[in-house]
């Protein structure tokens, strides 16, 4: 397929993107990595009239922990998670969901700004910042705006950022002492969206007891999914088999998916528990190991 007639602006800053999208409102979209724009566009999706192009906007591809943060600008390649020594040794839940993402070309393009713009449940970093409870960065014309993630998928490729808006900035608060993180994804084949995934974090006090858990799920409903009735089961409990199950039970009680070609919902349902199940237990060893 071939997309249909757009005018093409490419910015060199945050502030001509804005002023282009304040003035263009829901008549355009921003490009940044692509792989998920220029596809629906290729099939009609969707039909922008002006498409934005921000990549050779200066300052957006940071990547650093500052400030109690790990903030990641909005341009950072899906590539530059994977290979940062940062990330694998001590965000290795952010390793886990680059990696699996499409392929070697698609994540050398893609940015994990575009990813979580683009607000499709089926996409793998929203569960992971849900987990991690993270924040999204918006700049707008009327300055920058801190969105948390519990507030930012709304609907279907529907987010809270304005027509008006450009996401610059993800924020994650910096991983404690004894904490660790997963994310383990069931999929048909390599690189294809996920039948089911989850997300999970866990951090513990030194005892041993959970103190701050976070559950996130991928592709399980009509946006991407807090297992929050899971993740209060585990608050002040010690780890164990028995606890995970239950916790994993609870969250696939939580999720709604429908049936397709990638299986029906109750064996997506079922998926989802085993899922959970899995990611808490290796979110546990790394949280041990982080001792």
């Amino acid at each position: 397929m071939i997309p249909g007639p757009f005018r093409y602006r490419r910015v060199s800053s945050v502030e001509e993107a804005v002023s282009l999208l304040a003035q263009l409102g829901s008549d355009a979209k921003v490009l940044s990595g692509g792989q998920s724009l220029i596809p629906m566009m290729k099939f009609r999706l969707a039909e922008p009239n002006y498409v934005i192009d921000i990549n050779r906007v200066p300052g957006l591809d940071f990547l650093e922990e500052r400030d109690g943060l790990l903030r990641i600008g909005a341009l950072v390649r899906e590539s530059t998670l994977e290979r940062s020594p940062l990330i694998r040794e001590r965000y290795p839940i952010l390793h886990d969901t680059a990696l699996v993402i499409a392929d070697p070309l698609v994540r050398n393009l893609a940015t994990v700004g575009g990813n979580l713009a683009h607000g499709d449940p089926a996409n793998d970093h929203p569960a992971t910042m849900l987990a991690l409870r993270a924040q999204v960065v918006a700049n707008g014309p009327k300055g920058e705006r801190v969105i948390p993630i519990d507030e930012f998928f709304v609907d279907t490729f529907v987010t809270a950022l304005e027509p008006d808006e450009l996401l610059t900035e993800i924020r994650i608060p910096v991983s404690p002492p004894r904490s660790g993180g997963a994310y383990l994804k069931f999929e048909r084949k390599v690189g294809d969206y996920a039948i089911a995934a989850a997300a999970a974090f866990l951090a513990l006090d030194e005892s041993g007891l959970i103190v701050q858990a976070g559950i996130g799920l991928t592709n399980l409903a009509y946006k991407p999914l807090r297992a929050t009735a899971a993740e209060q089961v585990l608050i002040g409990q010690p780890p164990s088999d028995e606890l995970f199950r239950e916790a994993a039970e609870r969250a696939a009680q939580a999720t709604d998916p429908v049936s397709d070609l990638r299986g029906p919902a109750d064996y997506k349902r079922a998926v989802a528990r085993t899922m959970v199940f899995r990611a808490l237990r290796r979110a546990l060893e790394r949280a041990q190991a982080n001792g």
